[in-house]
């Protein structure tokens, strides 16, 4: 970086400093905050929702083959996502790639909700998973650019605040919908409110983004990477369905393809948890996989083998949602909660969820266990997630911004894309064994990466 740049830098972040007296909130912040807040409580709406009404679309759509694909399919094509909306923020102002991940994620919504068939559902959840993984990387830009480094955990804090609602009411909206007017009308409801928050959020963006003095090269090999990665995950996905020795030939094949691939995505070092920026990576990665590739099965147990509603079972997801918003605000305004602690807590959480969800399958326990357990794992999700957000930025320049918040993005839907296809291939393999034991085998793999977040988590901070 140029003396000039440094000097335009510093400049910016002394101008933000003075300004933000007030907070997230303060004037010059306000519109802002709310409107990115607001995005991602439609973002967490839909998450909750599809998860908790999947087991009746699967059955609507006969799409049982194609049950874990639906949701490990969004994740592998959103790194490709992720990756053009980290070289467009590093080109420029960030605003015009908000409003292109957008439209994607909107478009996406509306080929789900009017599929006549699971096949056309999935490529709809493709669609959405494009545009959502480009607004990841984009918000995270965005604070990068708004907000002053102190400022910073209390702009993530906000967003895990914007998922309280949504998971208050998600679900249980969700789950009626589902068995009243039906449960397409949970994605085109999401459309007209999304319509609604970018007529905020854009015209308050204009002219408040700083592009970079000097923009950074578009590197066409990366988005080259990024299309390989995804191919690697989807075959790995794929491969659940499958039988014979393709069932465990393919997985092995991809996963090492996916390895390959994901290296010129991230910082050096992270396949092998360097310290620093390349553990948060890594982390990040594990922690996303061990709770998003276990969530998808809670509201499953529940309805398969307790026969409970759609809207019973997600009472689990609004427990852990609750949960997570409540540990993400104790970490943003409690400093004495180090980034060494966080990391524990967070494992710890995500350690008491599992052992107690295996416990509820083996022993077939009440299932409002599972709703306790999951509330356990949010806490530690909520301890832990916005921490390893603060610390790319911490550890990023103004010059790898957009590359670095794309890698913890990659790192996240990579990391659950590649679980969720994991526990789909034991899931599927114990599935003749019949009972809950399919659920055992899943909550046990999602338990072997939790194992791995203990390894990592005192590798986050430098020597």
């Amino acid at each position: 970086m140029s003396s000039r740049d440094v000097d335009s830098v510093a400049a910016g972040s002394a101008s933000r400093d003075r300004a933000s007296a007030g907070g997230v909130l303060s004037p010059q912040f306000r519109w802002t905050s709310i409107g990115m807040c607001l995005l991602i409580t439609l973002a967490a709406f839909e998450a909750l929702a599809v998860t908790t009404i999947m087991p009746a679309v699967s059955r609507e759509l006969d799409g049982a083959a194609l049950y874990a694909f639906a949701f490990a399919g969004p994740l592998a094509v959103s790194v490709v996502g992720m990756v053009s909306a980290g070289a467009w923020a590093d080109r420029g102002n960030p605003r015009t790639a908000l409003i292109g991940s957008v439209v994607l994620f909107t478009i996406g919504l509306l080929v789900a909700g009017t599929a006549p068939s699971m096949g056309i559902f999935v490529a709809g959840r493709l669609i959405h998973g494009l545009g959502g993984g480009a607004l990841t990387v984009v918000l995270y830009v965005i604070v990068a650019r708004v907000y002053p480094p102190r400022l910073h955990p209390r702009i993530f804090a906000g967003f895990a605040a914007a998922w309280v609602i949504p998971s208050l009411i998600g679900p249980f909206i969700a789950g009626v919908l589902a068995e009243t007017v039906g449960w397409r009308w949970v994605f085109l409801g999401v459309v007209v409110l999304t319509a609604l928050a970018m007529l905020m959020v854009v015209p308050v963006m204009h002219g408040v983004l700083e592009a970079p003095a000097e923009p950074a090269p578009f590197r066409p090999a990366r988005l080259l990477w990024a299309a390989l990665l995804a191919a690697a995950v989807l075959a790995l996905t794929l491969a659940a369905e499958t039988t014979g020795p393709v069932q465990w030939i393919v997985p092995v094949l991809a996963a090492a393809l996916a390895a390959f691939a994901i290296r010129p995505l991230v910082p050096t070092g992270t396949l092998v948890a360097r310290r620093g920026l390349p553990s948060v990576i890594l982390l990040r990665a594990i922690v996303a996989g061990t709770f998003f590739a276990s969530e998808v099965y809670v509201p499953l147990i529940m309805v398969t083998e307790y026969g409970l509603s759609a809207a019973v079972a997600g009472l689990a997801l609004t427990a852990a949602g609750l949960t997570w918003s409540g540990a993400s605000w104790v970490q943003g305004h409690f400093p004495r909660i180090t980034n060494r602690t966080a990391s524990w807590l967070g494992a710890l959480g995500l350690t008491i969820a599992l052992a107690a969800l295996i416990a509820l399958a083996v022993w077939h326990l009440n299932p409002f266990v599972a709703v306790i357990a999951w509330a356990f794992a949010g806490a530690g999700m909520g301890i832990l997630y916005p921490r390893l957000g603060v610390l790319t930025l911490e550890y990023s320049t103004s010059d790898d911004q957009g590359f670095n918040s794309s890698a913890l993005s990659i790192s996240d839907a990579t990391g659950s894309a590649v679980a969720l296809a994991a526990t789909a291939i034991v899931f599927a393999a114990l599935r003749e064994a019949g009972g809950a034991w399919p659920f055992v085998g899943a909550f046990a793999v999602s338990a072997v990466l939790c194992g791995l977040a203990w390894v990592i988590g005192p590798r986050l901070l430098r020597r």
